[in-house]
């Protein structure tokens, strides 16, 4: 299994559209890890956008330093969510070349990070609706119960 992803700049300028409330200027994406997650580079390093967390985080300054962090089975787990995707995987879940996987109920809105809980989904849908959820409850206090939101 390969565990990065690239799509073609259209697909990622769509994807990438419900994710305004980031800072994405001068930022191209490079590839995305297995679940969606894109990784962008830029005139200061490499940035990492985690759709889980729902953030945007600079972790590498250079190609070498993200290079080496995701040749390690730890920086594989983190980053790439390896072992879920394996696991998923093993279980005849397996995308195709327009997909990535995705939580049946996603994490953010109280789905298990489980690969019971995994599915397929097409790569500009799946990052457009977790966009869509993060900016719809980024700014709620932790615990807060989500009664619903729109989708677009």
């Amino acid at each position: 299994m390969e565990l990065t992803r690239t799509f073609s700049a259209e697909q990622y300028s769509r994807a990438l559209d419900s994710w305004a409330f980031l800072d994405l200027g001068g930022k191209a994406p490079a590839f995305t890890s297995p679940f969606g997650d894109v990784f962008f580079q830029a005139a200061d390093g490499f940035w990492w956008l985690d759709t889980l967390e729902g953030t945007l985080t600079r972790p590498w300054a250079t190609a070498d330093e993200l290079r080496a962090e995701l040749n390690t089975e730890d920086g594989q787990d983190q980053y790439l969510l390896a072992g879920l995707a394996f696991g998923a995987e093993s279980r005849g879940v397996v995308p195709g070349p327009d997909q990535v996987y995705s939580f049946t109920h996603p994490p953010q809105l109280g789905g298990e990070l489980a690969v019971g809980n995994i599915e397929v989904l097409d790569f500009v849908v799946s990052l457009h609706i977790l966009g869509q959820i993060h900016s719809q409850t980024r700014n709620l206090p932790p615990g807060t119960p989500i009664t619903g939101f729109s989708v677009s």
